[in-house]
């Protein structure tokens, strides 16, 4: 797609089956790119992440109300491969690897998936070639694998985190939530709202030290450790 003289290039990657979560980060990617800029979305459904040839048969393929989604929050283009185009030879026999960083957490369980996205992911910043890369913090183990990745082979690429965005129950966006039963996402919410009670203690422990040093300047520091620990037993 050639673009006007300075105008930057962004790109969203996806695997399809779009919400607003996605929707979102088309309409930030517009932000960056400007009027000028290019917001091009990429839809694949990677087989080199998927551990069992079943998950990846039924992962959510809904290309035409992609197109619309993403062309509605504002992408100019829609970069939608088959696996035949990505993967010409087959599985590459070359490929990223994650390294430590894909051993651990998900990865522990997942063996082979991070070396799987990586992959992907720099097939796709070759193709696409953007200046900038944005990704949901809700992967938030993907989006720190893309960076270093980024960083340790020289991408000429910025890569952008952009917040999570949840239902109204706070259970954050996700295209495999529609296979959840009411009894799965009720426990699936357990996540979010251990997140939102952390987040809430840390901020009382917070303001309790800042109140303690701002009332007794000459103790402050026994005051503060007081008033934290009559605010960790309130916890």
């Amino acid at each position: 797609m050639p673009r006007p003289a300075g105008a930057e290039r962004v790109v969203v990657m996806t695997m399809g089956a779009l919400h607003e979560g996605h929707a979102t980060l088309v309409r930030a990617a517009r932000q960056a790119a400007g009027p000028d800029g290019q917001v091009v979305v990429t839809v694949f459904v990677n087989p080199l992440q998927f551990g069992e040839a079943a998950d990846l048969d039924r992962y959510p393929r809904t290309l035409d109300a992609d197109l619309a989604t993403a062309g509605a929050a504002g992408a100019d283009a829609v970069f939608a491969p088959g696996v035949d185009e990505v993967y010409p030879g087959g599985e590459p026999q070359v490929r990223i690897t994650a390294g430590p960083m894909g051993e651990r957490l998900e990865g522990a369980s997942r063996p082979g998936h991070f070396d799987g996205m990586l992959t992907v992911v720099a097939k796709l910043l070759h193709l696409t070639r953007p200046d900038e890369a944005l990704y949901g913090q809700k992967d938030a183990q993907q989006l720190a694998l893309i960076r270093r990745m980024v960083r340790d082979l020289n991408f000429p690429v910025r890569i952008t985190g952009v917040p999570t965005v949840r239902d109204a129950d706070g259970l954050a966006l996700s295209s495999r939530n529609r296979f959840l039963s009411p009894q799965e996402r009720h426990t699936a919410l357990a996540l979010s709202h251990a997140l939102f009670a952390a987040r809430d203690r840390l901020a009382a422990q917070q303001a309790l030290h800042e109140r303690a040093l701002a009332t007794a300047p000459g103790s402050g520091a026994d005051r503060a450790a007081g008033l934290n620990r009559l605010g960790e037993a309130r916890a």
